[in-house]
């Protein structure tokens, strides 16, 4: 029972993924937070272990993703080239400073973000705008933003990385593809950080490496995979406004509920 819900987790993530460029992480992190707990997990590793476990899961819905939206010539290739330097030391400090967290002060920031994440869904209409991309010194900037919070937070980046890409004139459609391709180096550092986090090993679970508890890693990513493509060649096909809304309210719903709580604890 406890696979068939890592593999129902990958599903629903590969399709977030590939419709919106979000990279699956705001589900699968709540939803292993949850299920650590179930298995009797300690709080304060169950956080940690689950965003490592999704930032591992990240490194294959990217890569399915990017073949995709690579094959509809989907990705600003040249952006994501300026801005990986950027994202890969972002990416690294990010990884370092939430090992170092408390996971009660980890969840509260999550709650946080999510809660801005909902609205971002809720409330956002991307638009193409007509200003020029900044120069690569600020993209590596932006870059290095990018990948610390999504690092922190166990993200693929594509909330940050899309809108910050249409507003400099970059279509919809390319701004996604180039997100997932931008979540690619944040998975890969950022993995490798919780991977080899220097942490006491009774508090883990068996089959966990580092952050990383490797049989929900395999149940996910086994369903992300196909379930990323799905997504990816939706978004170019279908009207997801009303998709946008139900995940939003539950991205709400799943924030305050974390920011809750953690204050009345």
């Amino acid at each position: 029972m406890e696979y068939l819900f890592y593999l129902s987790v990958g599903a629903i993530a590969g399709l977030i993924s590939g419709l919106f460029g979000l990279g699956g992480g705001a589900v699968i992190v709540p939803l292993l937070i949850f299920a650590f707990s179930a298995r009797g997990i300690s709080t304060e590793v169950a956080t940690h272990l689950a965003i490592g476990t999704s930032l591992a899961t990240i490194i294959f819905t990217a890569l399915s993703s990017i073949y995709t939206h690579h094959q509809k010539n989907g990705i600003r290739w040249d952006l994501v080239k300026t801005m990986a330097p950027g994202i890969l030391l972002g990416a690294w400090l990010g990884g370092l400073f939430a090992v170092s967290l408390q996971a009660v002060i980890l969840q509260l920031l999550f709650g946080g973000f999510m809660v801005l994440v909902a609205l971002q869904v809720l409330i956002y209409q991307p638009k193409v705008g007509i200003k020029p991309m900044p120069r690569a010194v600020a993209m590596g900037l932006v870059g290095s933003a990018i990948g610390s919070i999504s690092a922190l937070f166990g993200i693929g980046g594509g909330t940050l990385t899309t809108p910050f890409l249409t507003f400099f004139g970059i279509g919809i459609h390319q701004a996604v593809g180039t997100a997932a391709a931008c979540g690619l180096p944040i998975a890969l550092t950022a993995t490798y950080v919780y991977a080899t986090a220097n942490i006491t090993a009774a508090n883990l679970p068996a089959g966990s490496l580092g952050y990383v508890f490797v049989p929900a890693w395999l149940g996910i990513i086994l369903a992300s995979l196909p379930c990323a493509r799905l997504g990816a060649l939706l978004a170019h096909r279908v009207d997801g406004r009303q998709l946008r809304t139900c995940f939003g309210w539950l991205l709400m719903a799943l924030g305050i509920r974390f920011i809750w709580i953690n204050i009345s604890a």
